[in-house]
């Protein structure tokens, strides 16, 4: 067996062939003083370059050596791959040939790094596994784990493995891995327009209320869209929208015609909302959103006015705005398919979400509603506050 505890394998070896991968090692003693052996799968090669059967008689032969006495053996699952993996049959036909001699004297299997692959074995062998022999069997999720029952040092774990560890670790922290470094959020740009808070662009705009990638996107939408079937329910290309978003970001002209997609414009207008830091209803406004539903019919306009003029300035201007122009989109549904239901199911999310989590399937119900009624009685939930400086489409 010295061939497998050191590099200069014997090409002499009567299991060279399988040998010499490493997949088996013997590696010390543990805190009791038994033996260790260590079984890596990431050692493994593809299933066409190793002979399982020879890799069976290879681990009964290195087995045999110690089983006499008292061992443990750790057993590395990283690294097994579909490639790799021995059929079940192999799997089977290896469980039934270590009898009892074998199982006797292994008093602990570590499994180390365990995936739903062996919950899934587990299950297949059980009927053949004692409950005697299911108790030696402990599962590891860390390799520090390992510390407390073996001398780690002397395991010889396979990079790969310590490697997968370090990345269990830190995304179990909530960290990236070591080797990857998160640059600092830049501070925005002057001239930036997603992102950022309607504040941050009035300030960097000589005080204009409409934010400038609105007022262009609903002006163009206004002479070229408004009677496009399905405007809003389209998707544009990612690409596209992110080299549109980068040049708005940097303060250069965008001309829509460019692109020869109506959509993106559209599409354009939703990511700005979308990408608010707060939703223009607000954080404040959306448990008296979501009870709109429990106000009786007739009294839910009303209501909706209510809380709309309850929001900041700014944002019922922007608001205000917004709806004016979406409210003459819906009144050309004849052509575009596009009702204030089918905006508002486009928009609602848009608009309005919770400080914590994503709204949930039950609170869309409301939302959408709530953003229904807004388009749909655009004239009367909007007619009683003006504000200096406001303008419409």
């Amino acid at each position: 067996l010295a061939g497998v505890t050191h590099p200069e394998l014997n090409i002499n070896h009567p299991y060279y062939d399988v040998a010499r991968h490493g997949i088996i090692q013997l590696a010390g003693d543990d805190n009791s003083g038994r033996k260790v052996i260590t079984f890596s799968c990431c050692r493994m090669p593809p299933s066409h370059q190793l002979n399982h059967t020879r890799l069976l008689e290879y681990l009964k032969y290195t087995l045999d050596q110690y089983v006499e006495n008292d061992y443990t053996v750790v057993y590395f699952h990283y690294g097994l791959k579909s490639l790799n993996k021995p059929s079940l049959k192999w799997l089977q036909t290896a469980y039934k040939e270590f009898d009892r001699k074998y199982k006797k004297n292994l008093k602990a299997l570590y499994v180390v790094h365990p995936t739903n692959f062996i919950k899934i074995l587990w299950n297949i062998f059980k009927p053949l596994i004692s409950h005697k022999f299911g108790k030696k069997i402990t599962y590891l999720n860390y390799l520090s784990d390992l510390r407390e029952h073996l001398k780690y040092d002397q395991l010889n774990i396979p990079q790969e493995v310590i490697r997968h560890d370090e990345n269990l670790r830190g995304r179990q922290k909530g960290k990236l891995p070591p080797v990857v470094k998160v640059p600092p959020p830049r501070p925005p740009l002057p001239t930036q327009q997603f992102g950022v808070s309607l504040q941050y662009i009035k300030d960097k705009n000589k005080g204009e209320l409409i934010p400038p990638v609105m007022k262009e996107t609903v002006s163009y939408l206004k002479r070229k869209g408004l009677q496009v079937e399905g405007l809003f329910r389209r998707s544009a290309s990612i690409q596209t929208i992110k080299d549109v978003q980068k040049l708005y970001n940097q303060g250069k002209s965008v001309n829509f015609d460019d692109y020869h997609d109506i959509h993106i414009p559209a599409v354009i207008l939703k990511t700005f909302l979308r990408e608010l830091p707060q939703p223009l209803l607000t954080f404040e406004c959306y448990d008296h959103i979501l009870g709109i539903t429990s106000v009786e019919s007739s009294l839910r306009v009303t209501r909706c006015k209510q809380i709309v003029q309850g929001l900041p300035e700014h944002n019922y201007v922007v608001l205000k705005y917004l709806i004016c122009f979406l409210h003459m989109v819906s009144q050309e549904s004849i052509y575009n398919r596009m009702t204030a239901s089918s905006l508002a199911c486009v928009f609602g999310l848009n608009l309005i979400w919770p400080s914590k989590g994503t709204a949930s399937l039950s609170a869309l119900v409301p939302l959408n509603l709530f953003t229904e009624l807004l388009i749909d009685f655009y004239t009367n939930v909007f007619n009683s506050r003006t504000v200096p400086g406001e303008i419409l489409p």
